[in-house]
Protein backbone atom coordinates (compact mmCIF):
# COMPACT_ATOMS: atom_id res chain seq x y z
CA UNK A 1 0.00 0.00 0.00
CA UNK A 2 1.49 3.31 -1.10
CA UNK A 3 1.21 5.91 1.67
CA UNK A 4 1.53 9.61 0.97
CA UNK A 5 1.20 11.83 4.02
CA UNK A 6 0.59 15.56 4.01
CA UNK A 7 2.02 17.26 7.10
CA UNK A 8 -0.46 20.03 7.85
CA UNK A 9 1.46 21.45 10.81
CA UNK A 10 4.02 20.31 13.38
CA UNK A 11 4.98 21.72 16.78
CA UNK A 12 7.71 20.98 19.31
CA UNK A 13 6.02 19.96 22.54
CA UNK A 14 7.80 18.80 25.74
CA UNK A 15 10.87 18.05 23.59
CA UNK A 16 8.77 15.78 21.39
CA UNK A 17 6.90 16.41 18.15
CA UNK A 18 3.17 17.12 17.85
CA UNK A 19 2.05 16.70 14.27
CA UNK A 20 -1.22 16.95 12.36
CA UNK A 21 -1.52 14.99 9.12
CA UNK A 22 -3.80 14.18 6.21
CA UNK A 23 -3.81 11.32 3.71
CA UNK A 24 -6.11 9.76 1.16
CA UNK A 25 -7.80 6.77 2.76
CA UNK A 26 -8.34 3.78 0.50
CA UNK A 27 -10.84 2.30 2.98
CA UNK A 28 -12.88 5.47 3.41
CA UNK A 29 -12.43 6.66 -0.16
CA UNK A 30 -11.79 10.24 0.97
CA UNK A 31 -9.08 12.28 2.70
CA UNK A 32 -8.76 11.55 6.44
CA UNK A 33 -6.94 13.51 9.11
CA UNK A 34 -5.10 12.28 12.18
CA UNK A 35 -2.63 13.57 14.75
CA UNK A 36 0.47 12.05 16.35
CA UNK A 37 2.53 12.98 19.37
CA UNK A 38 6.04 11.50 19.27
CA UNK A 39 7.83 11.58 22.64
CA UNK A 40 11.54 12.41 22.81
CA UNK A 41 12.37 8.71 23.21
CA UNK A 42 10.97 8.07 19.71
CA UNK A 43 14.06 9.68 18.23
CA UNK A 44 16.08 6.74 19.55
CA UNK A 45 13.80 3.70 19.30
CA UNK A 46 10.33 2.41 18.59
CA UNK A 47 7.95 3.22 21.43
CA UNK A 48 4.56 1.97 22.65
CA UNK A 49 1.64 3.65 20.87
CA UNK A 50 -1.81 4.57 22.19
CA UNK A 51 -4.74 5.26 19.88
CA UNK A 52 -7.25 7.73 21.34
CA UNK A 53 -10.80 7.77 19.95
CA UNK A 54 -12.63 11.04 20.56
CA UNK A 55 -16.33 11.62 21.08
CA UNK A 56 -19.26 13.14 19.21
CA UNK A 57 -18.51 16.40 17.34
CA UNK A 58 -14.75 16.09 17.93
CA UNK A 59 -11.89 15.98 15.42
CA UNK A 60 -8.31 14.74 15.31
CA UNK A 61 -7.30 17.95 17.12
CA UNK A 62 -9.57 17.81 20.17
CA UNK A 63 -7.68 15.36 22.36
CA UNK A 64 -4.26 16.74 21.49
CA UNK A 65 -5.29 20.31 22.31
CA UNK A 66 -7.48 19.75 25.38
CA UNK A 67 -6.34 16.64 27.29
CA UNK A 68 -2.91 17.80 28.46
CA UNK A 69 -1.53 14.35 27.66
CA UNK A 70 1.74 15.26 25.95
CA UNK A 71 3.55 16.22 29.16
CA UNK A 72 3.01 12.74 30.61
CA UNK A 73 3.51 10.93 27.30
CA UNK A 74 6.90 12.62 27.03
CA UNK A 75 7.86 11.46 30.51
CA UNK A 76 6.62 7.91 29.97
CA UNK A 77 7.88 7.44 26.41
CA UNK A 78 4.46 6.89 24.84
CA UNK A 79 3.34 7.82 21.34
CA UNK A 80 -0.21 9.20 21.10
CA UNK A 81 -2.43 8.96 18.02
CA UNK A 82 -5.87 10.47 17.50
CA UNK A 83 -8.02 10.60 14.39
CA UNK A 84 -11.07 12.39 13.05
CA UNK A 85 -14.37 10.95 14.26
CA UNK A 86 -15.88 10.38 10.82
CA UNK A 87 -15.39 11.00 7.12
CA UNK A 88 -16.06 14.62 6.09
CA UNK A 89 -17.49 16.30 2.98
CA UNK A 90 -18.93 13.07 1.65
CA UNK A 91 -21.70 14.66 -0.36
CA UNK A 92 -24.30 12.66 1.59
CA UNK A 93 -27.41 14.80 1.93
CA UNK A 94 -27.73 16.12 5.46
CA UNK A 95 -24.45 14.63 6.67
CA UNK A 96 -23.75 17.63 8.92
CA UNK A 97 -27.32 18.52 9.92
CA UNK A 98 -27.45 16.43 13.13
CA UNK A 99 -24.55 16.26 15.60
CA UNK A 100 -25.57 12.74 16.71
CA UNK A 101 -25.29 11.16 13.25
CA UNK A 102 -23.08 11.70 10.20
CA UNK A 103 -20.15 14.12 10.28
CA UNK A 104 -18.36 13.92 13.63
CA UNK A 105 -20.39 10.87 14.64
CA UNK A 106 -18.94 7.80 12.94
CA UNK A 107 -19.32 5.54 16.03
CA UNK A 108 -16.20 3.57 15.01
CA UNK A 109 -18.10 0.94 13.03
CA UNK A 110 -18.45 0.00 9.36
CA UNK A 111 -21.87 1.14 8.17
CA UNK A 112 -23.86 -1.40 6.19
CA UNK A 113 -26.85 0.80 5.31
CA UNK A 114 -26.96 3.39 2.52
CA UNK A 115 -26.13 6.17 2.15
CA UNK A 116 -23.63 5.83 5.02
CA UNK A 117 -22.18 2.53 3.81
CA UNK A 118 -20.36 4.23 0.93
CA UNK A 119 -17.89 6.09 3.16
CA UNK A 120 -18.48 5.38 6.85
CA UNK A 121 -15.98 2.56 7.48
CA UNK A 122 -14.38 3.81 10.68
CA UNK A 123 -13.78 0.39 12.25
CA UNK A 124 -11.74 -0.83 9.29
CA UNK A 125 -10.00 2.52 9.00
CA UNK A 126 -8.83 2.58 12.61
CA UNK A 127 -7.92 -1.11 13.00
CA UNK A 128 -6.39 -1.63 9.56
CA UNK A 129 -5.40 1.40 7.51
CA UNK A 130 -4.52 3.92 10.19
CA UNK A 131 -2.69 1.24 12.13
CA UNK A 132 -0.65 0.44 9.01
CA UNK A 133 0.09 4.11 8.39
CA UNK A 134 1.32 4.65 11.95
CA UNK A 135 3.50 1.55 11.98
CA UNK A 136 4.94 2.37 8.55
CA UNK A 137 5.57 6.08 8.94
CA UNK A 138 6.28 6.54 12.65
CA UNK A 139 8.55 4.78 15.20
CA UNK A 140 5.71 2.88 16.88
CA UNK A 141 6.20 -0.60 18.32
CA UNK A 142 3.71 -3.03 16.68
CA UNK A 143 3.91 -5.35 19.68
CA UNK A 144 2.88 -2.66 22.17
CA UNK A 145 -0.32 -0.95 21.06
CA UNK A 146 -3.12 0.30 23.30
CA UNK A 147 -6.47 1.96 22.69
CA UNK A 148 -8.60 4.34 24.74
CA UNK A 149 -11.30 6.91 24.19
CA UNK A 150 -14.02 9.20 25.50
CA UNK A 151 -17.82 8.90 25.26
CA UNK A 152 -18.53 7.70 21.69
CA UNK A 153 -14.79 7.09 21.48
CA UNK A 154 -14.88 5.13 24.72
CA UNK A 155 -17.52 2.93 23.09
CA UNK A 156 -15.19 2.63 20.10
CA UNK A 157 -12.15 1.72 22.17
CA UNK A 158 -14.03 -1.01 24.03
CA UNK A 159 -15.73 -2.52 20.99
CA UNK A 160 -12.70 -2.42 18.70
CA UNK A 161 -10.58 -4.12 21.36
CA UNK A 162 -13.31 -6.70 21.95
CA UNK A 163 -13.88 -7.33 18.23
CA UNK A 164 -10.16 -7.51 17.35
CA UNK A 165 -8.59 -9.62 20.11
CA UNK A 166 -4.83 -9.39 20.26
CA UNK A 167 -4.55 -6.16 18.29
CA UNK A 168 -4.43 -3.96 21.40
CA UNK A 169 -2.62 -5.03 24.56
CA UNK A 170 -4.13 -2.33 26.80
CA UNK A 171 -7.55 -0.65 26.98
CA UNK A 172 -9.21 2.15 28.95
CA UNK A 173 -12.04 4.65 28.61
CA UNK A 174 -13.42 7.91 29.92
CA UNK A 175 -17.21 7.99 30.32
CA UNK A 176 -17.86 5.49 27.51
CA UNK A 177 -21.22 4.79 25.93
CA UNK A 178 -21.06 1.38 27.57
CA UNK A 179 -24.36 -0.16 26.43
CA UNK A 180 -25.38 1.67 23.23
CA UNK A 181 -28.29 -0.63 22.40
CA UNK A 182 -29.91 0.70 25.60
CA UNK A 183 -29.55 4.43 24.94
CA UNK A 184 -30.88 6.91 22.42
CA UNK A 185 -27.43 7.80 21.03
CA UNK A 186 -26.69 4.18 20.23
CA UNK A 187 -30.17 3.32 18.96
CA UNK A 188 -30.18 6.32 16.64
CA UNK A 189 -26.73 5.63 15.21
CA UNK A 190 -27.10 1.87 14.94
CA UNK A 191 -30.49 2.04 13.20
CA UNK A 192 -29.11 4.36 10.54
CA UNK A 193 -25.68 2.78 10.10
CA UNK A 194 -26.54 -0.91 10.65
CA UNK A 195 -30.27 -1.21 9.96
CA UNK A 196 -33.13 -2.22 12.20
CA UNK A 197 -31.91 -5.69 13.26
CA UNK A 198 -30.78 -5.58 16.87
CA UNK A 199 -28.70 -8.71 16.24
CA UNK A 200 -26.23 -6.57 14.31
CA UNK A 201 -26.35 -3.90 17.02
CA UNK A 202 -25.21 -6.34 19.69
CA UNK A 203 -21.99 -6.95 17.75
CA UNK A 204 -21.05 -3.31 18.42
CA UNK A 205 -22.16 -3.06 22.05
CA UNK A 206 -19.41 -3.57 24.66
CA UNK A 207 -21.76 -4.93 27.30
CA UNK A 208 -23.37 -7.39 24.89
CA UNK A 209 -19.98 -8.50 23.56
CA UNK A 210 -18.73 -9.30 27.05
CA UNK A 211 -21.96 -11.14 27.80
CA UNK A 212 -21.42 -13.22 24.65
CA UNK A 213 -17.91 -14.30 25.68
CA UNK A 214 -15.55 -11.65 24.30
CA UNK A 215 -12.78 -10.49 26.63
CA UNK A 216 -10.40 -7.56 27.12
CA UNK A 217 -7.12 -6.91 28.89
CA UNK A 218 -7.68 -5.52 32.40
CA UNK A 219 -9.88 -2.48 31.88
CA UNK A 220 -9.79 0.98 33.49
CA UNK A 221 -12.83 3.28 33.22
CA UNK A 222 -13.28 6.69 34.82
CA UNK A 223 -16.76 8.19 35.12
CA UNK A 224 -17.79 11.57 36.51
CA UNK A 225 -20.90 11.56 38.69
CA UNK A 226 -21.90 15.07 37.54
CA UNK A 227 -21.91 13.90 33.93
CA UNK A 228 -25.20 15.09 32.37
CA UNK A 229 -25.26 12.04 30.09
CA UNK A 230 -24.63 9.43 32.78
CA UNK A 231 -28.18 8.28 33.52
CA UNK A 232 -29.65 8.26 30.02
CA UNK A 233 -26.77 7.59 27.63
CA UNK A 234 -23.71 5.99 29.25
CA UNK A 235 -24.90 3.13 31.52
CA UNK A 236 -21.54 2.05 33.02
CA UNK A 237 -23.50 -0.04 35.53
CA UNK A 238 -24.65 -2.35 32.71
CA UNK A 239 -21.02 -2.94 31.72
CA UNK A 240 -19.95 -3.35 35.34
CA UNK A 241 -22.54 -6.08 35.92
CA UNK A 242 -21.54 -7.89 32.72
CA UNK A 243 -17.87 -7.79 33.72
CA UNK A 244 -18.62 -9.11 37.20
CA UNK A 245 -20.58 -12.05 35.80
CA UNK A 246 -17.90 -12.79 33.22
CA UNK A 247 -14.87 -12.37 35.52
CA UNK A 248 -13.64 -9.63 33.18
CA UNK A 249 -11.14 -7.49 35.14
CA UNK A 250 -12.53 -3.96 35.47
CA UNK A 251 -11.60 -0.98 37.60
CA UNK A 252 -14.54 1.44 37.33
CA UNK A 253 -13.81 4.64 39.22
CA UNK A 254 -16.67 7.04 39.93
CA UNK A 255 -15.74 10.64 40.71
CA UNK A 256 -18.01 13.07 42.54
CA UNK A 257 -18.15 16.56 41.04
CA UNK A 258 -16.74 15.69 37.60
CA UNK A 259 -18.68 16.08 34.36
CA UNK A 260 -18.28 14.91 30.74
CA UNK A 261 -15.74 17.53 29.65
CA UNK A 262 -12.03 17.56 28.93
CA UNK A 263 -11.53 19.17 32.34
CA UNK A 264 -12.48 15.71 33.64
CA UNK A 265 -10.26 13.92 31.15
CA UNK A 266 -7.25 16.14 31.84
CA UNK A 267 -7.57 15.43 35.57
CA UNK A 268 -7.15 11.68 35.14
CA UNK A 269 -5.20 11.40 31.89
CA UNK A 270 -1.92 10.58 33.64
CA UNK A 271 -3.56 7.61 35.40
CA UNK A 272 -4.67 6.25 32.04
CA UNK A 273 -1.27 6.63 30.43
CA UNK A 274 0.33 4.87 33.39
CA UNK A 275 -2.29 2.10 33.17
CA UNK A 276 -1.41 1.55 29.53
CA UNK A 277 2.32 1.68 30.08
CA UNK A 278 2.09 -0.93 32.84
CA UNK A 279 0.29 -3.37 30.55
CA UNK A 280 2.40 -2.61 27.48
CA UNK A 281 5.62 -2.94 29.46
CA UNK A 282 4.52 -6.37 30.69
CA UNK A 283 3.66 -7.51 27.16
CA UNK A 284 5.81 -10.47 26.13
CA UNK A 285 8.13 -9.40 23.33
CA UNK A 286 8.91 -11.96 20.63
Amino acid sequence: MSIKLETRVQHTCFDGAQGFYQHHSEIIGLPMRFSVYEPPLARQQRVPVLFFLAGLTCTEETFMIKAGAQRYAAELGLMLVSMDTSPRDTGITGEADDWEIGAGAGFYLDATEPPWSKYFHMESYVTQELCHVILSKFPADPERMGIFGHSMGGHGALTLALRHPGLYQSVSAFAPIAAPINCLWGQKAFSRYLGESTDSWQKHDATALIESGHRLPALLIDQGLNDPFLAEQLHPDYLETACQKADQPLLLRRHAGYDHSYFFISTFIRDHLQHHLAHLTSTTRQ
